[in-house]
Formats: C-alpha cells, sequence, structure tokens
C-alpha cells in the first residue's frame, strides 16, 4: 500500500506545485493525505484530486468552487457531480468570453494608440 502513494515531497514534484499550495489545498480540505506521524502520503485518490484541481485552476476556476465540486462527488455521487460541471463550466465559458471580448478591446485600443504614435514619428521624421 504504501509503495502506491507520494510522500509530500514526490507530489510537490508530481504536480509541479509549490510545499505551500499543497499545504494550503490541505488547509482548505481539497486534499486529505494520509498522515503517518509528521509525514502525509498521498495516494490515488488524493492525485486524481489534485488532477481535477489543477485543471479546474487553468480554467480559472474559484478554488472554493473547485471544493464545492468535490464534494458533490463524496455527497451525492457522480451523476450530481457531472450535473454540476456543467453548470459551473457553462458559467465559466461565459466568464472566458467576457474577458476575450475585453481584451480584444484593449488590444484594439492599444493597436490603435500604437499605430496612431508610429505615424506621427514618421511623418516628422519626413519633415526634418
Amino acid at each position: 500500500m504504501a509503495d502506491d502513494r507520494l510522500s509530500f515531497k514526490q507530489m510537490c514534484a508530481e504536480f509541479d506545485v509549490t510545499p505551500r499550495t499543497l499545504r494550503y489545498y490541505e488547509y482548505i480540505e481539497l486534499l486529505q493525505p494520509d498522515r503517518e506521524g509528521r509525514s502525509r502520503f498521498y495516494g490515488a485518490r488524493e492525485c486524481a484530486r489534485m488532477k481535477l484541481i489543477l485543471r479546474g485552476r487553468k480554467f480559472g476556476f474559484q478554488l472554493e468552487d473547485i471544493r464545492q465540486w468535490l464534494m458533490i462527488y463524496e455527497h451525492e455521487g457522480n451523476e450530481a457531480q457531472m450535473r454540476a460541471w456543467v453548470e459551473l463550466a457553462d458559467g465559466q465559458l461565459k466568464e472566458l468570453d467576457e474577458q476575450r471580448a475585453q481584451l480584444e478591446e484593449a488590444r484594439a485600443e492599444l493597436q490603435g494608440l500604437r499605430d496612431s504614435v508610429a505615424t506621427e514619428l514618421n511623418s516628422k521624421s519626413a519633415s526634418d
């Protein structure tokens, strides 16, 4: 059994997270490693949860949303979790679309300002 588990240090390396991040995920109850004395060990369940946490963060989900979603599985099962996931994903997709629109607007404005300054510089160079 112990051979299937990762130590704290191995878990950090496997998922490329800092010890502080891993401890924080435990503190907010996203992860619940086995404890043996002062040592922590992470089994398949915790590794699977960590993959979901990191994927959720990549997609921009808040940690509390991820925590609630993971709790649904434990209390209500897989189908309830999948339904909640669809709802969360719909909300996050909307948020990402809004962010994209804001970025495109900011980029267009920056490009316009850059081009007008470049044109002004070129006209000054030509008149000198």
